[in-house]
């Protein structure tokens, strides 16, 4: 036997012996990584958006208001969960009620409106989540009705800790619109 031919047999053997051990590793790491239903506490400081908002004077302004979240998720299945999502508004402010017909528009004030939503959630991969649901606005003026849309970044933390962004976007029907961006950090519990 030649040495070119021992030393293609012995590289073929150790390119062999690394795919397998290689292969047991990852079945190992998947085995590792097996979901888990849990359930999710998680609070987020966020500015939100209106562009409907009014000064003092009556003039149209767009608001940067700034709100906390406060989110609770079930995750019963590796790509979907469920939630209540909600938003509180640390500030007095006006908006114009855009949606409601011409006869109907007005200005309207908001104070410290709260925002709960119940959320679906759709999560692809272990790091984004798409979220939609219905929930409402309400504040000692006016309440609303509310469509929420929204994604989510989440990166895994050390002991179920997870810190997150968060870009979300209510339409709430016959008065206005307001999008949100936030980070966050949340706690995983009750996973096995």
């Amino acid at each position: 036997m030649t040495s070119t031919s021992h030393l293609k047999k012995t590289l073929f053997l150790t390119a062999l012996l690394y795919l397998i051990i290689q292969n047991k590793i990852s079945a190992q790491e998947n085995e590792e990584k097996a979901f888990n239903r849990h359930h999710q506490i998680g609070i987020s400081i966020n500015h939100v958006h209106v562009f409907e908002g009014r000064n003092d004077e009556g003039n149209r302004e767009t608001l940067t208001l700034p709100a906390w979240g406060i989110d609770y998720t079930f995750q019963f299945h590796e790509k979907w969960a469920i939630g209540l999502h909600t938003d509180f508004i640390m500030e007095k402010y006006k908006v114009e009620k855009v949606y409601a017909s011409e006869e109907n528009k007005e200005t309207v004030e908001r104070s410290y409106p709260i925002a709960p939503a119940l959320m679906g959630i759709y999560k692809p991969n272990e790091h984004w989540s798409f979220l939609l649901g219905f929930g409402g606005e309400f504040a000692k003026e006016e309440d609303f009705f509310l469509t929420r849309a929204g994604v989510e970044y989440g990166y895994e933390l050390p002991k179920g800790w997870e810190f997150f962004g968060t870009v979300s976007y209510d339409f709430k029907w016959n008065a206005y619109d307001s999008w949100g961006i936030g980070l966050g950090i949340a706690k995983n519990f009750g996973g096995k």
